[in-house]
């Protein structure tokens, strides 16, 4: 098969616009340096605008049939587990209004078994570099597998390969990565019966994440120095001390020693792409962006990297030839960047009210979460951005109100939705 459209990267955003991609007519090729996909703890929480897309492409009640839980709420608790802050998904617009927490290798596994004919996946296979046609413009990629060297030409290239991209650096796309001064460890608990809903819970050693998975299981992560686990460590002290900083989570202790030696530490980026797009070359997922895992955007924002890259090629026809592909890819570029660029100030500010853990940013984040919690209007527009429905970023002075420097006279007049509006 020659390949209309090479896709690096077989992550659940490159198995997207695979998906999305080849519903057009195109031919789809995606390569993938692993030989068997990785457990990883990443892209489990579906925000209700992912689920919506999920149903339109025919794939909902495959990942419903794996026991993914719905949920539908989102809270901020204190370490007693009293509440903070809670996002209510029952009052959204639209159809969708719950959360689908799904095990990632069962999104995968839903989006690659069934890709429509027309797609393939050749797995082992590691790209590293864009080939350019005469005139400069990215016209394929170069791949080793098996120890050789080929070289793929396509009119299209989507880079999905992830925030260290070898496609993305031989674009010469520039890009901003910053750390966060702390990191995450995951555990995956077994055994355990968690409430159906997003719990965040804001401590004194930062964030503690809970939430359930499939098979009587859930998540937790808790938040660490990044020192905390160099060197030997005692394990068991750790948990005890982690116990005592967030009492709500006790209940699960016995269960959580017994994951303690397969744990996941992972470090925890902000990455922002200079461009998403350049003649025959598209980024997508973490190739473009990366948020903290906080507010459960990046798989999220992924699949919308999909569903708007197939549209706008889409509006110049379907057709692989590339003059109308680049011009859809400008399209692509105008259409997505300012919401991305409001998932990233979202889930920034989101991050830093939990995370933050001493001096002005932890006082703020108090202080701003309480302002919030006590205005239904914000946390009807807050609930809104966060599940991708109904997205308006918050104004200056909704900023204003939240700080306590301005009282909200319509605190309590429920939002207009966006399509209401445009109705």
């Amino acid at each position: 098969m020659t390949p209309d459209v090479v896709v690096a990267g077989a992550g659940a955003g490159g198995l997207a616009c695979a998906r999305a991609l080849v519903a057009l007519g195109l031919r789809v090729l995606v390569l993938d340096r692993q030989r068997t996909p990785a457990s990883i703890a990443k892209g489990e929480i579906l925000q209700p605008e992912t689920v919506r897309i999920l149903d339109s492409w025919g794939l909902l009640d495959a990942l419903r049939a794996t026991g993914a839980r719905p949920v539908g709420r989102l809270a901020i608790r204190d370490p007693a587990g009293e509440p903070l802050l809670c996002l209510d998904y029952a009052g959204l617009p639209g159809a969708y209004r719950q959360i689908l927490c799904a095990d990632y290798g069962d999104l995968r596994r839903v989006l690659t078994d069934r890709l429509p004919p027309g797609a393939r996946i050749r797995w082992g296979a590691r790209v590293t570099d864009v080939l350019r046609d005469g005139d400069g413009r990215v016209g394929g990629v170069r791949v080793v597998a098996d120890g050789a060297e080929q070289e793929i030409r396509a009119p299209l290239v989507v880079a999905a390969d992830g925030m260290s991209s070898p496609l993305r650096r031989g674009a010469g796309i520039g890009v901003r990565r910053q750390e966060y001064p702390h990191g995450l460890v995951a555990f995956d608990v077994a055994g355990v019966d968690v409430a159906e809903e997003v719990s965040a819970y804001r401590t004194g050693r930062g964030l503690c994440l809970v939430y359930p998975l499939p098979g009587g299981r859930c998540r937790l992560y808790a938040q660490v120095a990044p020192d905390e686990f160099r060197g030997r460590v005692d394990l068991g002290a750790w948990c005890d001390r982690l116990l005592a900083d967030v009492p709500a989570i006790r209940p699960l202790g016995a269960a959580l020693r017994a994951t303690l030696d397969r744990r996941q530490l992972l470090a925890v980026y902000r990455l922002r792409s200079a461009r998403l797009a350049v003649p025959g070359l598209a980024l997508a997922g973490e190739a473009a962006h990366a948020v903290h895992p906080m507010a459960a955007q990046g798989v999220n924002s992924s699949l919308g990297d999909a569903e708007t890259l197939a549209a706008c090629l889409a509006a110049e026809g379907g057709t692989p030839e590339p003059a109308a592909v680049d011009r859809a890819l400008l399209t692509f570029e105008a259409a997505r960047r300012p919401r991305l660029d409001h998932v990233a100030t979202v889930s920034h500010n989101a991050s830093r009210m939990i995370t933050a853990v001493s001096g002005l940013p932890k006082l703020l984040g108090a202080r701003m979460m309480r302002r919030t919690a006590a205005n239904p209007r914000l946390l009807g527009l807050t609930a809104g951005n966060l599940s991708g429905t109904d997205v308006r970023p918050l104004s200056a002075v909704d900023r204003l109100y939240q700080l306590g420097l301005l009282a909200d006279r319509h605190a309590h007049t429920p939002p207009v939705s966006s399509e209401s509006e445009r109705q």
